[in-house]
Order: structure tokens, then C-alpha cells, then sequence
């Protein structure tokens, strides 16, 4: 598997003084996702929990519902400018009867930043989800959600190195850690999440709150929403198209969980 973080020769700049030092810097590299050997996607991530991530991305975009609609998966040749293998190529076999929606298909390559970029509407974007968050009952403990952000945020240790990765983490109502993940892109964290879960049987995911530690954007709903998860708690806000789709979907939304305080932008009820 390819490095997730490298090491690099800057100039620090303090106080009007100059020295150099080596830091510590997240790698980005792209990965791109092949469908029987035609190409679906090109994303930029983080190396690692690559099967993860094509499998929550596929389950996002309404391509696969359980994991077994996956036949296969398996890196294609690649090396670098010094003859090693990237493991930036991925070539997906799905089961037969399973077609990939066009909204799936992406036009260019998704930047890090970018999780719903090359659709060609915003109907395409609202992608319907297999589960009912309605029919979800859990009832979430304030208190209890408020320390997940701090808990969450222990787990990334690639962050601790560089400051340069979000995280997403799946949690229990009673706060047990299922499953955290690291990626320089928010969405990809999100997709590795869900896809772990989903090949480990675990979705839908009734009863649990995925966690991140960025803002609550549009993607980051539709994802949840599409996995099963009745609630996300972000650490920063959420954008007003996010907000819409929770209150739509069932979805539980809170931003700015810090400390003792956070904003909830749709179905507060589960929270107690």
C-alpha cells in the first residue's frame, strides 16, 4: 500500500527568522476506479482503505446495497517515476443485473475537496435511499454526543503528524466507537466509513451517529442518508442544502458540537 504521509524540507518563518526543518506532510495521490476496465471515477484521497472507499462510494451513489453486489476488486498495474507499485488503480467487478446510476459517473477528476462534483443536476444528486430513517427510533443522549467530537478526534493519528486530514467515525448511541477513518478528503473519510460497514454486514445503520470533523456539507448527508444512519454530528456548521436534506430525509443534523453546546439544524427529537 502506498505511503500516507511523506517527509519534506521547509523554511519556517517565526517572528521575522528563518529555519529549515522537515515536516511531516499527508500524501495525496489519485485513485482511479474501473468498472470491468472502463473508467467510472477519479478521485483524490489518501492512500489506504481503498476497497473501503470504493465500496461506500459506490454505496452512496445508489450503485449497491449489500456487499455481495461487489463480485471483485483488485489493484491494476501502476508504478511511479522509481518503479513502484501506486495502488492508484482499482478495477470492480459487480454482480450481474447491477447497473451504475448516471449520476455516478463523474466527468473529470474529483478534487479532494469536492464529493458531488461533474453531476449534471441537482435532481441527480438526490439520490434515493433503500432505507426509511423515519422507522429509526434511537434516541441520542446530549451529553453523551457532545464528547464524541474529542473521542473522534484521538483517533487520528496520520492528523496528529501532519494537521492535514479529516476524520469520520461511526459510533453507537451508547457511544462506542464502530469504525473511524482518516482522508484528505472529508467525503472520502465518510466513504471509507460506510464502506467498511457495509462489508462488514453492517448497514443499514440503524441506531448509530456518524461523526465528523468537518462541516455538515450537502455530500456528507446524502452519504448518511444513503447508509442508513439517522443521525451526523458535525464539528463545524452545515450548509443550508444539507439542512433541507436532513429535515427531508429523517436525518438528524447538529453542527458546532463542542463542549456542552451544539446547533441542531433538523429532527432534534432523537436527541434527548
Amino acid at each position: 500500500m502506498g505511503r500516507v504521509t511523506v517527509r519534506r524540507k521547509t523554511t519556517r518563518i517565526a517572528a521575522g527568522n528563518r529555519t529549515e526543518r522537515v515536516d511531516t506532510l499527508a500524501v495525496e495521490e489519485p485513485l482511479e476506479l474501473r468498472l470491468g476496465g472502463e473508467s467510472l471515477q477519479v478521485t483524490m484521497r489518501t492512500p489506504g482503505d481503498d476497497f473501503d472507499l470504493a465500496t461506500g462510494f459506490l454505496l452512496a451513489e445508489g450503485a449497491i446495497t449489500k456487499a455481495s453486489d461487489v463480485l471483485n476488486m483488485r489493484y491494476c498495474a501502476g508504478v511511479d517515476a522509481s518503479g513502484e507499485q501506486t495502488y492508484n488503480l482499482l478495477d470492480l467487478t459487480l454482480a450481474p443485473g447491477i447497473e451504475i446510476p448516471k449520476a455516478a459517473k463523474r466527468n473529470f477528476t474529483v478534487s479532494s475537496a469536492c464529493g458531488v462534483c461533474g453531476k449534471d443536476s441537482l435532481e441527480e444528486v438526490r439520490t434515493k435511499s433503500t432505507w426509511d430513517l423515519t422507522e429509526d427510533e434511537t434516541a441520542f443522549d446530549a451529553d453523551l454526543l457532545a464528547t464524541l467530537p474529542d473521542r473522534l478526534r484521538k483517533t487520528q493519528k496520520v492528523f496528529d503528524k501532519t494537521g492535514g486530514l479529516h476524520a469520520a467515525g461511526l459510533f453507537t448511541a451508547a457511544g462506542e466507537l464502530i469504525v473511524a477513518k482518516e482522508d484528505v478528503g472529508r467525503h472520502n473519510a465518510v466513504d471509507k466509513v460506510i464502506g467498511h460497514a457495509l462489508r462488514e454486514g453492517l448497514v443499514p445503520l440503524r441506531g448509530t451517529v456518524l461523526v465528523v470533523s468537518s462541516r455538515a456539507s450537502f455530500e456528507l448527508v446524502q452519504k448518511a442518508v444513503m447508509a442508513g444512519v439517522p443521525a451526523l454530528a458535525s464539528v463545524s456548521a452545515a450548509s443550508s442544502l444539507a439542512a433541507n436534506l436532513a429535515d427531508e430525509s429523517g436525518l438528524t443534523l447538529a453542527g458546532f458540537v463542542r463542549g456542552d453546546t451544539m446547533n441542531v439544524y433538523a429532527h432534534p427529537d432523537r436527541i434527548v
